[in-house]
């Protein structure tokens, strides 16, 4: 039973088909006899972490309702070179005419998942979560998100409704050089009066303001933005003295050389914005049986 995609991803693989499909795949239409069947498997070409599995088999699922897609990974399962992911048989027209736009959607994915992973065995023995960010490819949201999760990663919001996030650019809107603690406080009452389900993050890229934020009710998270080792350490410090009235963000300079070191400062999350927008894609292909 092949799991029910979200309406905006079952709208991605229509468009992703019809941006390949066109008029009709002529290849197979007169290279491909109309009535042969044959058997194959996407196969790993490389270690790293599957995801995007129910995608691709919706895609084939979509080519051609006949043809049989079993999996045999899961999402977030490691493979290594020559696994098979999906195994698959049916008419050899629907399997080459789904073939690209399938592996298209389990390649990225499983890119966006293998990276994650990585960030997430640097982080190993600490309290810190690998968050991703909104910077995804724009109508892949959910998809790079799922992605994230297969990696072993949290998400963080999904967009500009489920959580406050005030930055630099909001605290100096309308002209004035920044907004006082007291602006903070009765912006963040009518948003919790408002809407009482959303959270608050503001972000602080200096630890006195990390000081002041930690005076404010109602703040979830602070984001501590472009600090270096020993001012992360010394964020930590001071909510621990606060007895941990917010949670605290990591955010900027992160690699795979650096992540260790900052989640070894106590932080709560780390947001790697490369999850999405630089992963590489998993080497997936798929071959037919002879």
């Amino acid at each position: 039973m092949m799991k029910e995609l979200p309406p905006d991803v079952e709208r991605l693989i229509d468009a992703a088909l019809s941006e390949d499909l066109g008029e009709g795949d002529v290849t197979c239409a007169f290279f491909v006899p109309e009535d042969s069947r044959s058997r194959g498997a996407v196969v790993a070409r490389e270690t790293g972490v599957v995801a995007g599995i129910d995608v691709a088999r919706a895609v084939f699922a979509r080519m051609d309702p006949k043809l049989e897609a079993v999996p045999k990974k899961v999402d977030g399962d490691a493979v290594a070179h020559g696994d098979i992911v999906i195994a698959l048989e049916g008419a050899t027209r629907s399997i080459l005419s789904a073939e690209r736009t399938a592996l298209n959607f389990l390649q990225r994915m499983s890119g966006v998942a293998t990276l994650t992973s990585r960030y997430v065995g640097k982080t190993a023995g600490t309290r810190a979560e690998i968050l991703d960010t909104r910077k995804t490819i724009p109508g892949w949201r959910t998809l790079d998100k799922a992605a994230v999760r297969a990696g072993g990663g949290t998400n963080h919001r999904i967009g500009l409704y489920d959580r406050a996030m005030v930055k630099d650019n909001h605290l100096l809107a309308g002209g004035r050089k920044e907004r006082t603690l007291a602006d903070l406080q009765e912006a963040i009452r009518r948003l919790r009066e408002a809407k009482p389900g959303v959270k608050v993050e503001l972000e602080a890229d200096r630890l006195s303001q990390v000081e002041e934020f930690l005076t404010l009710e109602g703040v979830d998270f602070v984001l501590l933005d472009n600090m270096i080792l020993e001012e992360l350490e010394e964020a930590v410090a001071m909510n621990e003295a606060a007895g941990r009235p917010v949670l605290l963000e990591a955010s900027g300079g992160v690699n795979l050389d650096t992540v260790a070191g900052i989640a070894a400062t106590g932080v709560d999350f780390i947001s790697v914005g490369a999850l999405t927008h630089s992963a590489p894609a998993l080497d997936l292909a798929l071959d037919l049986d002879p």
